[in-house]
């Protein structure tokens, strides 16, 4: 069921309403004592951790390896945040990609060099 109480801007609440009542959990005046409560335990609750993390240097894959290491076992000790990790992890993925696209295009002007070279010694 639907709570009955009306807003300020004369459109109805659209959370449920509490067994036994009307009203929803906010704007039941009977357990205003228990809102409160809530709100005090919502405030003081753990709060995100945000952190910086010290930069980290990533020139190959190696050093993209060393990080996902590190950052799994930082996961594992509680140490970082899952969203932060889940987004390192993501991007390591992107990286690694982008490295080896690098790698392929070096390769690819050596050899384009090396043909060239041989056309202008013939």
């Amino acid at each position: 069921m639907q709570c009955k109480f009306i807003k300020q801007d004369n459109n109805r609440c659209g959370a449920n309403a509490m067994q036994g009542s009307e009203l929803c959990f906010t704007h039941n005046p009977e357990v205003s004592e228990s809102k409160h409560e809530a709100v005090v335990k919502g405030g003081s609750s753990p709060k995100k951790n945000y952190n910086t993390l010290a930069p980290v240097e990533i020139s190959d894959a190696k050093s993209v390896v060393k990080l996902l290491a590190t950052t799994v076992n930082e996961v594992r000790q509680g140490e970082i945040d899952l969203r932060v990790a889940n987004c390192i992890g993501y991007l390591s993925g992107h990286l690694i990609k982008a490295l080896e696209v690098s790698e392929i295009e070096s390769r690819m002007e050596t050899i384009e060099r090396v043909i060239l070279e041989r056309k202008i010694t013939r």
